[in-house]
C-alpha cells in the first residue's frame, strides 16, 4: 500500500481528482465506484471543475454504487444516491444507462444485489474504487468481521456506523441495515484509493498502519492489494 501525505484537505482533494482523471483519460469507459461520504466532497468538486473546464468527460464512464441505507422511509431523499447526485452526478455528462445503484427501499434486496453483481460482471472488473474509511475501519458497509469473500450483500450495521451516519440526515432516521458491495469487489478492483482527512481520522490511520491484516479491521485488506493507495492530509497523518 503506497502512502502519500498532503499538506491540507484542499491539496488532498485536488491530487485525488487528478488520479481519477488520469484513469478516465486512459480508459474513457472505465468502471468506477465512489463513496457517499464527507471526505470525498472536495474530490467531487475538483472532478466537476475538471469537467466544466473541458478537461474531463464522464460520457462513457460506468459508475456502480458502493452502498446504500436500507428502508429509511421518509428520509430516502437524503440517501447515498441523493448525496452523490447533489455533489457529483448532477454536474457531469454521465449517461443514466451507465449507472447502477442499489435501491435501498426495494422489497427484494437480494434482487438488488443480483442486479449489481450482473452489472459488474458485464462491465467489470472495477477499474478504480474510491473509499473513505469508517471510524471502526469499515469500507463501504462492510463492517468489522465481514467475510472478505462476499460480493453484493445486505449488511447489519455496527453501532458506530449508526451513530456517525446521523450527520448525513436533517431529520430523525432509524438505521438498521445497509446494502453494499462486498470486500471481494474491493480486492478485485484494479486500483483501490483510500482517502482520509482531519484530526478525527488520525487514530483510524494509525490503527490501519499498525493493524494485522484481518476482517476485524476491514480497511487492513488494502494492505494486501497490489495497487492500493492511501491518501492523507497532514492532520490525518499526525500520529504516524
Amino acid at each position: 500500500m503506497k502512502i502519500t501525505i498532503y499538506p491540507d484537505y484542499s491539496e488532498l482533494s485536488v491530487k485525488t481528482a487528478e488520479q481519477i482523471s488520469a484513469i478516465i483519460s486512459k480508459k474513457p469507459d472505465a468502471l468506477l465506484c465512489f463513496p457517499a461520504g464527507e471526505t470525498s466532497v472536495g474530490t467531487f468538486k475538483q472532478l466537476v471543475e475538471l469537467h466544466k473546464t473541458g478537461k474531463l468527460s464522464f460520457k462513457h464512464v460506468r459508475i456502480v454504487g458502493l452502498d446504500e441505507w436500507v428502508h429509511i422511509g421518509e428520509m430516502k431523499s437524503e440517501n447515498c444516491y441523493s448525496f452523490m447526485r447533489k455533489h457529483l452526478f448532477d454536474y457531469i455528462d454521465n449517461r443514466e444507462e451507465n449507472f447502477c445503484f442499489f435501491n435501498g427501499e426495494a422489497t427484494d434486496l437480494k434482487k438488488e444485489c443480483i442486479k449489481t453483481d450482473n452489472f459488474i460482471k458485464k462491465n467489470g472488473p472495477i477499474d478504480m474504487i474510491l473509499l473513505g474509511v469508517g471510524m471502526n475501519g469499515h469500507l463501504g458497509l462492510n463492517e468489522p468481521g465481514t467475510s472478505w469473500d462476499k460480493y453484493s450483500h445486505v449488511a447489519e450495521l455496527a453501532e458506530t456506523t449508526k451513530t456517525v451516519a446521523h450527520k448525513y440526515f436533517t431529520g430523525q432516521v432509524e438505521l438498521k441495515k445497509g446494502i453494499s458491495l462486498g470486500m471481494k469487489y474491493i480486492l478485485d478492483s484494479k486500483t483501490v484509493i483510500l482517502q482520509m482527512n482531519g484530526a478525527k481520522k488520525a487514530p483510524v490511520v494509525k490503527m490501519l498502519i499498525d493493524s494485522e491484516v484481518s476482517p476485524a479491521f476491514p480497511a487492513s485488506a488494502a494492505k494486501t492489494h497490489p495497487n492500493s493507495i492511501l491518501l492523507l492530509d497532514k492532520e490525518a497523518a499526525k500520529l504516524l
